[in-house]
């Protein structure tokens, strides 16, 4: 009988993971799969979750929650050196990644017990902290942390949305220079963001060209730029045509970035509030393996 360990964060989302719990054991149960269950906690290290995951001899384990939960889950992975495959059920406001590699519950139980399982990619920032799909920075990256957890469990992305637009009057463009492998670009932008996937936002794919096994990383800057073009800009994105070719998008490929600015700029990994600019970020190629 294979052994799992499942990581659930029970107030992500609407919080209504819980509900499905019996279900979900139920499905894994029929797949000879036995599930040892572990509560998330904000605090938890990685010298606590390697004993945890030591204790229930788990084969692999999987991450239940939003896009927050599995950068948590990762960082305890790869500080702990644990190589164990990683699934994910995307239970939270935002399932970027997921929804990007084609997860739902259904499949997970499939991928689990036929141990179908694929190398993925991650960017690291500074030498310390993972991040599984995005690093950003700028004027939408406060978003995520100043929207309330009852306001996401209520309306979803929405929450976030609504939010946005409040701010459309206060964007202000900040100056980046980036050092991309050997390049040196500069830009005054509104926002960045380092790529893994392509899924961010909540929208599925921004650009074929990001691949999440390419030994790659992939940047992009949007411009300080007119709000009319801010606007063909936005519905470019919501009818899901390529943005790296658009001339309001600064998009580079490389290995590792070097990101600073003049102003006092936050970052975000993963929708989890990160460090002050500058930053050093670089890819660890083929670092972990995904149930899918």
């Amino acid at each position: 009988m294979k052994k799992i360990l499942l990581v659930y964060n029970p107030v992500s989302g609407s919080a209504t993971f819980k509900k499905n719990l019996d279900s979900i054991i139920e499905n894994f149960q029929r797949r000879n799969i036995l599930l040892t269950l572990y509560r998330t906690r904000a605090d938890l290290t990685a010298e606590e979750f390697l004993e945890i995951v030591k204790a229930s001899g788990a084969e692999g384990v999987i991450a239940a929650g939003g896009d927050g939960t599995l950068h948590k889950i990762i960082n305890c992975m790869q500080k702990a050196a644990i190589n164990l495959p990683v699934g994910i059920i995307g239970s939270g406001t935002s399932n970027d990644f997921a929804t990007y590699i084609a997860l739902d519950s259904e499949k997970i139980f499939d991928s689990v017990a036929e141990n179908k399982i694929r190398p993925v990619d991650l960017g690291i920032v500074n030498g310390s902290e993972f991040f599984i799909n995005v690093a950003s920075a700028g004027v939408f990256t406060s978003i995520a942390h100043e929207v309330e957890a009852r306001q996401k469990n209520s309306f979803g992305k929405l929450a976030y949305y609504l939010h946005g637009l409040g701010e459309l009057p206060n964007f202000k463009s900040v100056p980046l220079k980036i050092l991309a492998d050997d390049k040196i670009f500069a830009v005054d932008a509104f926002l960045f963001l380092v790529l893994n996937s392509p899924a961010v936002a909540g929208f599925k794919k921004i650009s074929d060209a990001v691949k999440i096994d390419d030994g790659k990383l992939d940047f992009f800057a949007l411009k300080k730029t007119a709000p009319r073009n801010l606007i063909t800009f936005a519905q470019k994105i919501l009818s899901g045509r390529e943005i790296h070719d658009d001339e309001n998008i600064l998009y580079v490929q490389a290995k590792t970035f070097e990101i600073t600015c003049s102003e006092n700029l936050e970052s975000d990994f993963d929708g989890e509030r990160g460090c002050k600019l500058p930053l050093k970020i670089e890819t660890v190629p083929n670092a972990i393996k995904i149930f899918c």
